[in-house]
């Protein structure tokens, strides 16, 4: 990220925008967001929404008519000549995503942008993010709050050292014959225990998950299920990030 907004010289690789390298004036059009905050704690949140926004190239005038615009939507309307340090953490990082929007980005690149907030300013900054997507900005943004990832992302690449161990996709599907299903059904279900082509992973009453041994016997347990009693529910058990992010770095 840091190399991207031209804080690190790249040691080698490129970063490019649009099919193109990246350019200070493409720089210069997209929205950061640091994970340690960049603003000021004792100057006016008016002041120095103003500051950036005339840094990206905006007038004053219009810098001051976008801060109240946003400081509005934001909840944070009448605040502008408070102090950033009187406000709370999660209204702090509201402000610092709004330096991040004031010029109109072309990107957001957003480091930890949901570190410390509570849970009403991860709702908010959940939609908020979603809303700039769906207008057409990218969103590129780090996180160790796995189960945000997994709600919010169309695509992930995941680090281990320096490393991309996971790129490019957020369902990730175990392969078919180590894959996990889950069986859920009325009546006994200890006959499971005898197949040899699964193994028990979890059982209790009315569910059983079973791992898979033997290429397609989870056909046939569904078929011996059925005749056995009512099937409720039959289903591959997905692995989550967590899960995902556990085995990558064992």
């Amino acid at each position: 990220m840091r190399i991207g907004m031209g804080l690190l010289a790249a040691d080698a690789g490129h970063v490019s925008w649009d099919g193109a390298p990246i350019t200070r004036a493409t720089q210069q059009m997209f929205g950061y967001m640091p994970e340690e905050r960049g603003l000021y704690p004792k100057q006016a949140i008016g002041d120095q929404l103003r500051f950036f926004g005339e840094i990206h190239g905006l007038s004053s005038k219009e810098a001051t008519r976008r801060a109240d615009r946003f400081l509005e939507s934001f909840g944070l309307a009448g605040r502008k000549d408070e102090l950033l340090e009187s406000l709370s953490l999660g209204n702090q990082q509201r402000v610092q995503i709004i330096t991040a929007l004031i010029h109109g980005p072309t990107c957001l690149i957003l480091d930890e942008p949901f570190s410390g907030l509570d849970p009403l300013a991860v709702d908010f900054m959940s939609t908020m993010l979603r809303e700039k997507a769906r207008e057409g900005v990218p969103v590129l943004f780090s996180s160790h709050q796995l189960e945000l990832v997994e709600r919010l992302c169309d695509e992930l690449v995941m680090l281990v050292d320096g490393s991309v161990r996971v790129n490019n996709n957020t369902t990730v599907e175990p392969d078919r014959e180590n894959a996990t299903y889950r069986l859920e059904m009325e009546g006994d279900m200890s006959w499971l225990e005898a197949n040899p082509g699964i193994s028990i992973t979890r059982q209790e009453p009315g569910r059983v998950e079973f791992r898979i041994l033997i290429p397609g016997s989870e056909q046939m347990v569904l078929s011996q299920a059925v005749d056995r009693g009512e099937v409720t529910a039959f289903s591959r058990v997905q692995t989550s990030l967590s899960e995902l992010f556990l085995a990558t770095n064992k």
